[in-house]
């Protein structure tokens, strides 16, 4: 009794037939792979890649006196380096040590006074 009550609300449904060979066959799906990936490499990877050795460049230039911005937004003067840390000059006879890695840019000569 239940079930035709619920045939008489909700109908059946049936597959469609299929045809049995793929549309396209598997040489669109190698281009769109491939345009995919340059897709990829274009827009994400090459310009990733480059921002990450101008950065790098640009650690390895570093030298006492310039005038840096850290990742925190603290600006300062670079006082002493080593290999991994610098020591940056925040105000007069205060001096935090930090890493190298956490400079995001150096600032023009000056900068810090004209604040």
């Amino acid at each position: 009794m239940l079930d035709q009550m619920l045939s008489f609300f909700v109908s059946n449904a049936y597959a469609a037939e299929t045809a049995t060979t793929p549309q396209g066959g598997g040489m669109s799906f190698v281009l769109m792979f491939a345009i995919f990936f340059l897709f990829l490499y274009f827009m994400v990877w090459r310009p990733q890649s480059k921002r990450a050795k101008e950065q790098q460049n640009m650690l390895t230039a570093l030298n006492k006196g310039d005038e840096v911005m850290t990742a925190g937004g603290m600006l300062g003067k670079i006082s002493k380096i080593t290999d991994q840390y610098i020591a940056l000059a925040i105000a007069d006879n205060i001096e935090i040590t930090m890493q190298k890695s956490s400079v995001v840019s150096v600032l023009p000569k000056g900068t810090l006074k004209s604040i």
